[in-house]
């Protein structure tokens, strides 16, 4: 049986559990970087994974008579990401927030779906999530997993030459078929646009990045309005500041 999650500062006229069981096979991280990337157009088969167990994963991932499932990524100091796979009737999304208990309030990353909302991470604060496991924590532990999970964010005209490589390593990692990997990873960073992509920035006497896209929720400060020591810890999390505009 899932195990309930509650977000106090979520909204409350749903059901949500605890989604990680779920992401233990290679069919999910296929259905997930597949559906909140806007891929849907790609064969599980090419990938290594079994049709019919790809549309099982999706049917549950989109089904609006379930509770949401709920997929966390602890950061360390009590910060924890969330992805919720939203199911409404009519239509259905995946929206992603950092929380930390003492906030009182979230910290809106994106939300990927008919009503995308942005840009939400920067190549160095992918990495900084991924990698930042904290002892005991709940949720994914596993450096490639939390990197999957929180793919569908990314947006950087800045990305390193190594950006393939380390997205394909990921994806062999959980399961993708290995010779298939870096053709996946390619078409996942096919929107990459280093001339007119996203940029990230300090600006405004806050150490967390903005982001230049007028379309992603961190157009402004992460959690705006938390504690200047608060800001200073979830910008640690984020793997630090960068340079000021």
């Amino acid at each position: 049986m899932s195990t309930g999650v509650h977000v106090p500062e979520y909204q409350q006229d749903c059901e949500l559990v605890a989604g990680e069981d779920l992401a233990r096979s290679p069919a999910f991280w296929l259905a997930h970087v597949l559906m909140a990337m806007g891929k849907y157009e790609e064969p599980a088969e090419r990938y290594g994974v079994d049709a019919a167990e790809f549309d099982g994963v999706v049917d549950r991932l989109s089904d609006p008579e379930e509770p949401w499932p709920v997929f966390r990524v602890g950061c360390g100091g009590g910060h924890t990401v969330h992805a919720v796979y939203v199911n409404w009737e009519d239509g259905s999304s995946v929206d992603f927030f950092v929380r930390h208990p003492a906030w009182g309030r979230l910290g809106h990353l994106g939300q990927c779906g008919a009503d995308a909302a942005g840009t939400g991470l920067a190549w160095t604060e992918l990495l900084a999530l991924a990698g930042g496991v904290p002892e005991g924590g709940e949720g994914l532990t596993d450096p490639s997993e939390r990197l999957l999970l929180l793919l569908p964010l990314l947006g950087d005209a800045d990305l390193p030459g190594e950006a393939r490589d380390t997205v394909a390593r990921a994806l062999a990692h959980c399961g993708i078929r290995a010779e298939a990997a870096g053709d996946l990873a390619a078409v996942l960073l096919a929107g990459q646009d280093p001339v007119g992509g996203p940029r990230w920035s300090v600006a405004d006497g806050s150490p967390v990045a903005v982001c230049s896209s007028p379309y992603s929720p961190r157009r402004v400060p992460l959690a705006l309005g938390i504690s200047a020591d608060r800001a200073e810890a979830l910008a640690a999390v984020l793997g630090g500041p960068r340079p000021a505009a």
